[in-house]
């Protein structure tokens, strides 16, 4: 008989809930209305504006101090190129790891977990002098550059996900690979035309998961890019307030809620995808 939930921890669960939820939605009601709100300023703003406009937008987009629509197109240029390469590269190395037996290859899924326990942030020193010394031999890979932050992203995203996509495909039966060699496909063909439609799910998550990191990093894009028209929309973003002693909060708050559209639609849409490709990747049948 399974155990009654007493009613006091039904309220206190829902109080803690309840408390979870206004801190995360607040923040976002409270930009949304600054950016709705005519004052352009953050003292005696108040929750509800005394005088709606959508001018603020307006003015996001015909600033000439703010290249918001180059920033945008900066971090969706970046964000695509990178989620690109790093399915790719991904599912490569997870079928090699899965499939193939070579020397090196129990150092290389050591050394891949390893990898995982340390986060980024003790990297940026690393990373900085890495791309320094990388730009004087390959400029397009250097500091500010994008060709060098896109490195950066598929570099550091193969790990967890080589992991992951390793694991789905561990789950589906080597004896479809060998049927497949029977009837004379290759390694490449077998990977293609077999395994690859069957984790399908988790490489949409992958690929997913990664646009929504990659577009809303700030850390390493404010690391290594510099320059007005070369930076992403959140490193933008944060440098228009820092350049300004008056700073436009309207315009600020206006290009925030802007930037944050393309994630929120996104993951709206494909939060069964997500879900459904971390649930089966986890469970072996």
């Amino acid at each position: 008989m399974a155990k009654r939930t007493s009613p006091l921890s039904l309220i206190l669960r829902y109080l803690l809930a309840l408390v979870l939820v206004i801190f995360a939605v607040v923040p976002f009601l409270w930009v949304v209305s600054t950016s709705l709100n005519a004052a352009k300023s953050l003292m005696g703003a108040h929750f509800w504006p005394d005088h709606w406009t959508m001018g603020n937008y307006g003015d996001l987009l015909s600033s000439q101090t703010l290249n918001f629509s180059l920033w945008m197109f900066n971090s969706f240029k970046i964000s695509a190129i990178s989620v690109v390469l790093i399915v790719a590269i991904t599912c490569l190395t997870a079928y090699a790891l899965s499939r193939f037996r070579f020397r090196g290859k129990k150092i290389i899924m050591l050394a891949i977990m390893v990898l995982n326990v340390f986060p980024g942030i003790l990297a940026m020193i690393a990373i900085y002098s890495l791309m320094q010394q990388v730009g004087n031999y390959i400029p397009f890979l250097g500091l500010n550059t994008h060709g060098g932050l896109i490195a950066i992203y598929v570099a550091g995203a193969m790990s967890i996900n080589v992991l992951m996509v390793k694991a789905y495909i561990d789950s589906v039966p080597v004896e479809l690979d060998e049927s497949a060699h029977i009837e004379g496909a290759t390694s490449w063909q077998a990977f293609w035309k077999i395994v690859f439609p069957i984790i399908r799910p988790m490489v949409v998550t992958v690929g997913i998961l990664a646009f929504m990191t990659t577009y809303g990093d700030f850390i390493i894009a404010n690391l290594l890019l510099k320059g007005n028209e070369n930076v992403t929309v959140m490193v933008g973003i944060y440098q228009f307030t820092q350049q300004r002693f008056d700073t436009n909060w309207g315009e600020v708050t206006a290009g925030t809620v802007v930037a944050a559209i393309p994630v929120a639609v996104l993951f709206f849409f494909a939060q069964k995808s997500i879900l459904s490709g971390i649930v089966s990747g986890a469970v072996k049948e």
